[in-house]
C-alpha cells in the first residue's frame, strides 16, 4: 500500500463523515443560532432554553436525512471493501 493510497483512503474517509454529520450539524446550528438572537432580543439569559429545541432539530434532521446517510455509509463500505484486495499489494 502506497501513501497516495493511504491518502486517498484517508480524505474519502473525512468526506463521508462530513457529509454524514452535516446535516445534523447544520439544524443544530440554525437552531442554535436562531435562539440565540431570540435570547438577544428578549434579553433572557437561560443557558438551557436551546438544548431542548436543538435535541429535537438534530433527531428531526436524522429521521430527515437517516436513509440518505445509511446508503452513503453503506455505499462507502462496500467500495472499501470491494477494493480491500487492493490495498494488500
Amino acid at each position: 500500500m502506497t501513501e497516495s493510497v493511504v491518502l486517498a483512503l484517508g480524505q474519502q474517509a473525512v468526506t463521508v463523515m462530513m457529509l454524514i454529520a452535516g446535516p445534523m450539524l447544520v439544524a443544530s446550528l440554525i437552531v442554535g443560532l436562531v435562539i440565540s438572537i431570540f435570547q438577544a432580543v428578549t434579553q433572557i439569559n437561560e443557558m438551557t432554553l436551546t438544548f431542548i429545541p436543538k435535541m429535537l432539530a438534530v433527531l428531526a434532521a436524522g429521521a430527515l436525512a437517516g436513509g440518505w446517510m445509511l446508503n452513503t455509509m453503506v455505499t462507502y463500505t462496500e467500495g472499501l471493501l470491494m477494493h480491500l484486495p487492493d490495498f494488500i499489494r
